[in-house]
Order: C-alpha cells, then structure tokens, then sequence
C-alpha cells in the first residue's frame, strides 16, 4: 500500500491519523506512526494495509 493510498482509505473511513491508529489499537503515539506511513518516510507494513483492506470491506457492505 503506499502512502497515498493509505491516506485515501483513511478519508473514505472518515478517521484522522490518531483514529486510525486507535482502531487499530496502537500506542498513544500511533497517530505520530500513521502520519510518518503517509508521508512515505517509513513503508506502510504488510499487516496494516490487509488491516484497512478490511475495514474497508466492511465499510462496502
């Protein structure tokens, strides 16, 4: 997933950076971590992007 594409599934989920990151059940400082995934300074991990693919599966249904 890249970030741009992390960024657009947030929107379409409604949530900021640090309500993505509180769904996910991130640390305090997760909203810090998905800020840094979108501007592409650390790759988006494996796990998160099936994570989001999820949740916007369900957003779909």
């Amino acid at each position: 997933m890249t970030p741009t594409e992390l960024k657009n599934a947030r929107n379409k989920l409604g949530l900021t950076q640090s309500g993505l990151a509180a769904r996910m059940l991130m640390s305090k400082h997760g909203g810090r971590t998905v800020r840094r995934w979108e501007a592409g300074e650390i790759d988006v991990p494996g796990p998160v992007a099936l994570c989001i693919g999820y949740m916007l599966a369900e957003l779909n249904k």
